[in-house]
């Protein structure tokens, strides 16, 4: 966890409440946390959901690794160090998105457990839902898609630091929903999510 440097600083509480902004916007926030490979097609069942929710009248909002890269975290690299920043920051901005009823679509390798294991204490200290989604698909399907290329500057060693090459990947034990990218088709994906939203309460569409 974080070091509080900031001193003599205190929470100020408002007037509206979560439940309020639920109210308004007719289903809850939580963050989803899509996790896998680069490649896995985290991304890409990331944007189809939230097109679908879209429709439903569900306010989602994507937050994308490399976007985020280029933003609040264009000043951290890809060392474990860093990463771990990385995931940090944007566990706050999403706990952020779901106090504002918005549900956070949050599409990041986040290689490391402990690291996704922290954004989760964090939602679920605030009494939020937190819902690991592992895009699982083998390295060698990830790497034959390789859409931005990635992997083949990985393997000439053009790229350090790499996920899957010469950097671990761990595996969630327990996510809350388990996708196989390269055996089910995108509409069975988003489907299996859209099953759990209902379920928890999350959407009612």
């Amino acid at each position: 966890m974080a070091e509080q440097k900031a001193t003599n600083v205190h929470w100020h509480e408002g007037d509206i409440t979560r439940e309020h902004r639920a109210k308004i916007l007719g289903h809850k926030g939580a963050t989803l946390w899509f996790t896998g490979l680069s490649g896995s097609g985290k991304s890409t069942v990331a944007v189809e959901l939230e097109g679908i929710l879209n429709e439903m009248g569900v306010l989602a909002y994507r937050l994308d690794g490399d976007n985020v890269r280029m933003g609040i975290n264009k000043n951290l690299g890809f060392s474990a160090e860093d990463r771990t920043e990385n995931i940090r920051r944007i566990g706050e901005v999403a706990k952020l998105f779901v106090d504002a009823g918005v549900i956070a679509l949050s599409s990041f390798i986040s290689p490391y457990a402990a690291d996704r294991d922290q954004v989760r204490a964090l939602h679920q200290a605030a009494g939020m839902d937190f819902i690991e989604v592992y895009v699982d698909c083998s390295l060698a399907a990830a790497e034959s898609r390789d859409p931005k290329g990635l992997y083949k500057k990985a393997r000439a060693g053009e790229i350090k630091n790499f996920t899957g090459i010469d950097d671990p990947y761990e595996a969630p034990a327990k996510p809350e929903i388990h996708l196989h990218s390269d055996q089910q088709t995108l509409a069975e994906e988003v489907e299996h999510i859209l099953t759990v939203l209902r379920e928890r309460g999350i959407i009612t569409a």
